[in-house]
């Protein structure tokens, strides 16, 4: 189904997702029409069966029962596909809906946060929020295999450092947003994959099948084992029939050669159960992937790196991946019969066991080593078609301009791109190598916002997505944070240890060469208000020393004379409030020079805590006079 008529992102998802309710009432309709048709047809022909047996009528009784069971097979087919295209309709219907929650702001109810990929040791994830309830990862991932999820995992914790990989991704994720159609299919394809595995608490990790895919197994690839595979059967059968239709022809060859078939399936039943148990867990990711991988080959992408992954998907004898996933499909298939009631002696009879092993190991050795290549370009594809969503839900957000080179970063309305109707933007100029901005103001004004805001957009730009800002010009830098630092009771480490071991690393990353860009928010808030405002001071002369800029916030207003020293770059910027019938309120925007107000005892009291203001030191309280 292709949707032609173009506009905004929400008028594009509200036709899909009304279109496919339609389609799923009307697909409802047709399986309980057939339902009930199965009934009849089942209950006719046997009332019809008996009324003719009674009758003594027997001539047309087998050709009723042989049309009855031909309609009923027909229509127990039918149902199954109708059933089918519900469910993937039904799944479409769910993307466009999660895809307006996502620009109504409703998405932290999404069910995949990246919880398991929280590291509180990474050297910014943690404080830029990218995993977690509330996190990038969960507004942005529409990926549903284990590769997808770990390859969006890979560009938010490592991003990409140089400047043609984030060009080459920028190309491909604008390429993939006007393809809302293929996106929307190959998530679908996706998401059966994860419902069909909704046992498991996670998807599988097809590492497991990649090893499998490579192994060698060479008593089935053996010329007389293969001849002896298909032989036997066809003269144990023939043995059955010439016994059955001649009568002077004995049973006992057939007999014999049943023997030696239940002999020979003895002897591989070990390897046979481990093989079919690795078959029957990934079979529906298999499946899958057949599906996905056709779709991906069947369209054509309009960029040079999407189309190079195209060509990838080959083995060296130019077929299609997916060709060759379908045919171990039909290995599968054949596997699965060993659920069926009639499989042991189905197994018997014609050694299903080892046509099924020497299928397989013919499979593996045409194409068992192309097998992870594949997948790993799905995933990559998966992680792309994420982040496009971006591109098409947010048409005022722009692809930033990075530089290998040492440039300025510089950001003109920038907004932090998990807020919505909340999001405040704010420009800034930060000088590369060397800059630093001090950012004062009091309590709860949008200090750590601000770095976040610069920290999480840089995260989106180094992945080749756009970013929430008007202008964008940074070069790429190493990210380092220093924020959310709290107790390990487990290690027994404080809080303050744990932030001077933070502090540490990025001093040693700026020490190796690397370009950092620094992220500190209330520095050494764990010691008394000397040693904050002398260990900061050092710690930042020292970061600037070593060519790393960045972002430090505080309410250590003395830090501001930094700005004053010769040649400094050190830069003051400051967030204020203003009171209003007794209540306080922010604009959050960044404004030049240090802070001059302080608001904690004002909030104290609004909190309920009543103070002696006579025995407080002189001008600790600012508007005072508004409580």
């Amino acid at each position: 189904m292709e949707f032609l008529d173009r506009g905004s992102p929400e008028t594009q998802y509200e036709k899909r997702r009304e279109e496919y309710k339609r389609n799923i009432e009307v697909l409802l309709k047709k399986v309980n029409i057939i339902s009930i048709s199965r009934g009849i047809i089942f209950f006719g022909g046997l009332v019809m069966t008996i009324y003719l047996y009674i009758k003594k009528q027997y001539r047309p009784i087998p050709l009723i029962l042989f049309a009855a069971i031909l309609f009923f097979i027909i229509l127990i087919h039918k149902h199954e596909k109708l059933k089918e295209q519900k469910k993937y309709t039904q799944i479409l219907y769910e993307i466009n809906e999660n895809s307006l929650k996502r620009l109504n702001g409703e998405w932290k109810d999404f069910k995949d946060r990246g919880e398991e990929y929280k590291n509180e040791n990474h050297r910014f994830s943690e404080d830029l929020d990218i995993f977690g309830k509330g996190s990038l990862f969960q507004l942005v991932n529409t990926s549903n295999t284990f590769i997808g999820r770990k390859k969006l995992v890979e560009l938010f914790t490592e991003p990409l450092k140089k400047e043609t990989e984030i060009n080459r991704n920028q190309n491909a994720i604008k390429a993939l947003s006007e393809k809302i159609d293929w996106r929307q299919r190959f998530q679908a394809e996706g998401m059966v994959l994860k419902n069909e595995n909704s046992k498991t608490d996670e998807i599988n990790n097809p590492e497991e099948l990649f090893v499998w895919a490579n192994e060698k197994n060479e008593f089935f690839r053996k010329p007389i084992v293969i001849f002896l595979a298909r032989i036997l059967p066809i003269l144990t059968i023939s043995f059955l029939i010439l016994a059955i239709a001649v009568p002077w022809v004995p049973y006992y060859p057939f007999f014999l050669l049943l023997s030696c078939h239940i002999f020979l399936l003895m002897i591989v039943s070990k390897d046979s159960a481990k093989v079919f148990a690795i078959t029957d867990k990934y079979k529906y990711i298999i499946k899958a992937y057949e599906k996905m991988l056709k779709l991906v080959e069947d369209e054509e992408f309009g960029s040079s790196y999407l189309d190079d992954l195209k060509k990838d998907l080959a083995d060296n004898k130019n077929q299609k991946a997916y060709q060759q996933i379908k045919g171990l499909v039909k290995v599968v298939d054949m596997i699965d019969m060993k659920h069926s009631e009639i499989y042991l002696l189905f197994n018997i009879l014609v050694l299903w066991d080892y046509q099924c092993q020497i299928t397989l190991e013919g499979w593996k050795k045409r194409t068992g080593v192309n097998l992870k290549n594949w997948l790993t370009t799905i995933g990559e594809f998966e992680a792309l078609s994420s982040l496009s969503l971006l591109h098409i839900d947010n048409p005022s957000w722009i692809m930033p301009k990075l530089s290998d080179e040492i440039c300025n970063f510089k950001a003109i309305d920038i907004g932090h791109p998990l807020l919505s109707s909340e999001r405040v933007v704010n420009s800034f100029q930060v000088n590369v190598p060397s800059g630093v901005l001090l950012i004062t103001g009091s309590n709860m004004s949008g200090k750590s916002t601000l770095l976040r805001t610069a920290g999480i957009n840089l995260v989106l730009a180094y992945t080749g997505a756009p970013v929430c800002a008007r202008e964008f010009k940074c070069s790429i830098m190493d990210i380092y944070t220093s924020m959310r630092i709290s107790d390990n009771l487990e290690k027994n480490i404080s809080s303050f240890y744990a932030e001077l071991l933070r502090i540490k690393m990025i001093i040693e990353a700026a020490r190796e060469g690397k370009r950092v860009f620094f992220l500190l928010d209330e520095i050494f808030r764990g010691t008394n208000s000397r040693d904050r405002h002398t260990g900061a001071r050092i710690l930042i002369k020292n970061l600037i020393k070593e060519g790393a800029s960045g972002f430090v916030s505080t309410h250590d207003l003395e830090l501001g004379d930094l700005a004053g020293e010769n040649n400094s770059v050190v830069h003051n910027y400051h967030f204020k409030e203003y009171y209003k019938n007794g209540q306080i309120y922010f604009d959050y925007r960044l404004h030049p020079g240090i802070s001059t107000t302080r608001n904690a005892i004002y909030l104290m009291k609004m909190a309920g805590i009543d103070f002696d203001e006579e025995v407080l030191p002189e001008g600790i309280i600012n508007n005072s006079d508004l409580l």
